[in-house]
């Protein structure tokens, strides 16, 4: 059984898929491409993925709101699926702030540079602070 971490990983691997096909204007079909990744149908997986497909014009306006210099299309795709889930999950679920920052840092951190990291950091804390709290 795989942990958070691990589930999460997945769901941006099928994330970073969708923005390509998105991209190039291709079909696919998010079942199909989440189950290439799970041999096991998951529900947070199926979950992350399908709400941060669903609400990606509003999580996009948000990280366009926090980046600064930058536009959350000119990142790569990887680091869009990475603050899209990190985004996701702080301001839509029940997931702890600190476990969605931490979360999203983390496979930064292995998927991206230390400047981009840091870029990644500093907005989900701007949206921390200025949106999720508000809610609260």
């Amino acid at each position: 059984m795989k942990n958070r971490s691990e589930l999460r990983e997945i769901a941006m691997k099928v994330i970073y898929q969708i923005y390509i096909f998105q991209n190039s204007d291709s079909e696919y079909n998010v079942n199909e491409l989440i189950k290439e990744q799970l041999e096991v149908k998951n529900e947070f997986v199926d979950e992350l993925v399908n709400n941060v497909i669903k609400l990606q014009k509003e999580i996009s306006e948000l990280a366009n709101k926090y980046l600064v210099d930058w536009n959350i299309e000119r990142l790569s795709k990887v680091d869009k699926a990475i603050l899209s889930i990190g985004i996701y999950e702080l301001v839509y679920t029940e997931t702890p702030s600190v476990v969605a920052i931490n979360e999203a840092i983390e496979l930064s951190k292995k998927y991206s540079d230390e400047k981009v990291t840091k870029m990644l950091n500093a907005t989900l804390d701007k949206i921390y602070h200025n949106e999720e709290c508000n809610e609260q």
